[in-house]
């Protein structure tokens, strides 16, 4: 869970170490001092070690690095200190001294510290060896002392309190930098940083939260952020009161043969669910009858190849098609893409998934050009198997984010890159990162279900990135929701109770 502080403005947005750099060094250029934001960071430190341990006379261990992380850390200590609590310090490289603010903070400790940890009885540790900007493998005796920390919490289940990020992990990429603290809880300060929502630091984090330290909300932007409410109610449909079926959107959406229809109802039940005035499902003759017996508030049409599905996109009230969940690997899947994105009207939209996207593996240059030759609206929607094939091209050494934008900026289109860190990246640059996930929705269908909400979104008109982005959202609340045993029939039933919570409050306050 992601805590926000209650005195924050646009907490949604996440910034890089190198933005969160910038926005220091301009709030000090304003004229506040360095020194003064390194005691509100280690204040909320201390504050924050306080309320988990719930203890005045607590043995605290602060182990410091040797650049303004450790600082932080030598404030909190301090302050620690004056509330009564046994603090011990032990410096990671004593032989190297600190400068700037961290020196000014090591003066006002003034305090004896060790050069090696000892962990006798100690009932929290404070992790401020490195902070969010490490760029270099972790070794030598940081890597021992790492070490030592995670056998420590492994053994004793006491509380380590991460500064920033935990020790040893990339702030702006979630990787591990060869070793890293595994903290129970982590303090960051003013935004939070890409690597407290990224696996596999997302793991290693605890609990997260996010702290004002006195820098201008305005100080910085940046093109990322975490995905939640704040992001994207202002876009998101509200039926008006003299609306009708006809002015929410008619999504379609194209089923596989007789024996995989599931994957389509699913969709379509999903977009009908999150308001989408119409759904049609076409599919073959012969898979008709299943169609039938399974679906009532949704429509029924057939349609057995790429030439049926072009005289179906001639009506142009189909505003919002879905494409590929079981619909079969091949060059009929290919045609149907095609005819969708040549056909499709201006201010329609199209998401395609699973059998979509893999019937184009190895060759994402040709679907560009089809979305590229479209007046369509594109969401991609690949699982990290699907991504992977159709785009070999893109490093997979590279993060989550940068993996995901980069196929966004080629495709002209959407991505939702999906996962427990599901990352939802735009052609422009922009990208959410999910700061909820659920375990429950690891079964069969709970793509098809997504591919369906972001579908009927669509259809109510609700622009490509933020439906995207909320569907996501919504998709996670459901299995929130749902709980243990969920299966992907139970979703769309869900999401009621969680529009119902959108209505009241579309705010971040409502967090699942």
């Amino acid at each position: 869970m992601l805590a926000h502080s209650h005195r924050m403005e646009s907490p949604h947005q996440l910034l890089t170490p190198a933005q969160m750099a910038q926005a220091d060094a301009r709030t000090i250029a304003s004229g506040v001092a360095g020194i003064d934001l390194m005691e509100a960071a280690g204040k909320a430190v201390a504050d924050v070690a306080l309320d988990v341990l719930g203890l005045a006379h607590s043995r605290i261990l602060v182990l410091c690095g040797p650049g303004n992380n450790g600082g932080d850390g030598l404030i909190a200590a301090r302050l620690l200190r004056e509330r009564g609590c046994d603090v011990r310090l032990a410096v990671l490289y004593p032989e190297s001294p600190w400068a700037g603010d961290a020196l000014e903070a090591a003066k006002r400790f003034a305090g004896p510290f060790a050069v090696e940890p000892d962990y006798a009885d100690i009932d929290l540790v404070i992790d401020a060896l490195f902070g969010a900007g490490l760029a270099r493998d972790i070794e030598g005796r940081a890597l021992q002392w790492i070490e030592n920390l995670n056998q420590w919490h492994a053994s004793t289940h006491r509380p380590v309190l991460s500064v920033d990020v935990p020790s040893g992990v990339d702030g702006a990429t979630g990787k591990i930098c060869g070793a890293a603290v595994e903290a129970s809880h982590t303090v960051t300060f003013f935004r939070y940083k890409p690597a407290h929502l990224l696996m596999p630091a997302r793991l290693l984090c605890g609990e997260r939260s996010v702290h004002d330290i006195g820098i201008a909300a305005d100080v910085v932007t940046s093109s990322q952020f975490i995905n939640d409410p704040t992001l994207w109610r202002d876009v998101f449909p509200h039926p008006s009161i003299d609306g009708h079926k006809y002015n929410r959107g008619h999504c379609l959406v194209v089923a596989g043969d007789l024996i995989h229809t599931g994957a389509a109802r699913l969709s379509a039940r999903a977009a009908l669910r999150i308001g989408a005035g119409l759904v049609t499902v076409a599919g073959p003759h012969s898979a008709l009858p299943i169609l039938a017996a399974h679906l009532t508030a949704i429509m029924i049409i057939p349609c057995d190849d790429a030439d049926d599905l072009a005289d179906l996109l001639q009506d142009k009230r189909k505003n919002a098609y879905v494409l590929g969940p079981a619909l079969g690997v091949g060059a009929r899947t290919q045609q149907m893409v095609q005819v969708a994105c040549e056909t499709a009207a201006v201010d329609t939209a199209l998401v395609l998934d699973a059998d979509a996207l893999t019937s184009f593996a190895g060759e994402a240059a040709v679907l560009a050009q089809m979305i590229a030759a479209s007046k369509a609206h594109v969401v991609l929607t690949p699982h990290e198997g699907e991504f992977a094939r159709l785009f070999p091209h893109i490093d997979a050494r590279l993060d989550k984010l940068s993996r995901a934008r980069e196929a966004a900026q080629q495709m002209g289109a959407s991505i939702v890159l999906k996962g427990a860190d599901s990352v939802v990246a735009h052609h422009d640059g922009r990208a959410a990162i999910s700061f909820s996930s659920c375990p429950w929705l690891a079964t069969a269908g709970s793509g098809d279900v997504l591919a369906g909400l972001i579908a009927g979104l669509l259809a109510q008109d609700m622009p490509a990135f933020e439906a995207a982005a909320a569907s996501v959202w919504i998709h996670t609340a459901c299995g929130h929701i749902c709980g243990a045993g969920l299966i992907a029939e139970d979703l769309s039933e869900a999401v009621p109770s969680v529009l119902a919570d959108l209505v009241r409050d579309l705010s971040h306050n409502f967090n699942p």
